[in-house]
């Protein structure tokens, strides 16, 4: 868990190739987008949702740990976005009005089912997997874009080769099937085929099988990414879920793997 918070240094003193830099040798984070071969923007980079203050944290979640009572180096209680907290944070304080009975009492079997004493707990889907403490690397190819998530080292794999989704799927995934086109300088995803075995944020608000995401990327500068999220799940919630989150690029960084069930105690002493 610790070695979260030196990602940035996995690979000591290596400058990125073709990182645009100031004068002092610092990466110019506001340089212009690169491209890729095709002439559109290379989304390629490792990437960081912007944080959140402990200030606002506590007033959107009042009653939570946003004092960060339990620490864990790089793993801070604001190193989670707000979103990954609640990804219905668009309808407060109005958000129980957007959940169906349904997803009340999902949520409810979920948490009573949960085992307290579990070293590992579930797998984050998407979107959470992006939104928790961990990075996550992008890499950008013609056909294929490939999205590897340092939490749980997962990675979801972006067909661009014309493919469209299946209509029907015979073996539902944590990270679902997930196809994309480009409008214009807008890398558009849509995604499927989900399990519903993981919560869409920390809250434990569940998704059905047949819940669709639709992500739209768009890499402004060299170093930021906005990305706007859609959740549409009608058999949960009465309206479609909308998320906008800004990553910044950690230039000169990379992720780790990382398993939970490796040598992992840390659990059962912060209960106590």
């Amino acid at each position: 868990m610790v070695l979260c918070a030196g990602a940035s240094a996995q690979w000591l003193n290596f400058l990125v190739p073709g990182t645009p830099r100031l004068k002092d040798g610092t990466p110019n984070l506001n340089a212009p987008a690169p491209k890729a071969a095709d002439g559109k923007p290379d989304l390629s980079g490792v990437w960081m949702h912007e944080y959140d203050s402990h200030e606002e944290l506590r007033k959107l979640f009042p009653n939570s740990d946003a004092e960060d009572k339990v620490s864990v180096p790089g793993m801070e209680a604001d190193t989670i976005s707000k979103w990954g907290r609640n990804a219905l944070l668009s309808f407060r304080p109005d958000e129980n009005a957007v959940i169906k009975p349904a997803a009340v009492e999902a949520r409810n079997r979920a948490r009573a089912a949960r085992d307290p004493k579990a070293l590992c707990i579930g797998a984050a889907g998407v979107p959470l997997a992006s939104f928790l403490s961990e990075p996550t690397k992008i890499v950008q190819s013609p056909k294929l874009t490939v999205i590897f998530y340092e939490s749980d080292d997962t990675h979801r794999q972006i067909y661009t080769d014309g493919r469209a989704l299946p209509k029907e799927f015979g073996l539902p995934a944590y990270l679902g099937y997930s196809v994309g086109h480009w409008e214009r300088d807008t890398f558009v995803v849509e995604s499927a085929g989900f399990n519903d075995k993981t919560p869409l944020d920390t809250s434990g608000h569940p998704h059905t099988e047949n819940m669709r995401i639709t992500e739209r990327y768009r890499r402004r500068d060299f170093g930021h990414l906005d990305v706007e999220t859609i959740i549409e799940d009608p058999e949960y919630y009465t309206k479609p879920i909308p998320i906008r989150v800004t990553f910044n690029l950690l230039a000169d960084g990379d992720i780790f793997e990382n398993f939970c069930n490796e040598n992992e105690h840390d659990r059962e002493h912060m209960q106590k």
